[in-house]
C-alpha cells in the first residue's frame, strides 16, 4: 500500500484494510506494487475515488463518535 505514514502508526493495518475494501467496491485491484511507471491520470483515476471514500467514511465515523459522546 502507500508509503505515507499515518498520524497514528497503529492505524496502518486498519487503513490498509479500508483501502482494500473500497477498491473491491470499485472492482479495482490493489496489489501494493510500484505505481510510478503509470501515468498520473491513471493513478488519479484509481486512487482518487478510494481516497475520497476513505475520507468520507472517516468523517462519518468521527461524527458518529462525536454525537455519541454528548
Amino acid at each position: 500500500m502507500g508509503k505515507k505514514r499515518p498520524l497514528v502508526p497503529a492505524a496502518r493495518e486498519a487503513l490498509d484494510k479500508m483501502k482494500v475494501e473500497f477498491s473491491n467496491e470499485f472492482s479495482l485491484e490493489l496489489d501494493g506494487e510500484y505505481k510510478g511507471n503509470k501515468t498520473s491520470k491513471l493513478n488519479v483515476y484509481i486512487g482518487g475515488p478510494i481516497g475520497g471514500m476513505m475520507t468520507r467514511k472517516a468523517i462519518e465515523e468521527f461524527e458518529k463518535n462525536l454525537i455519541n459522546k454528548k
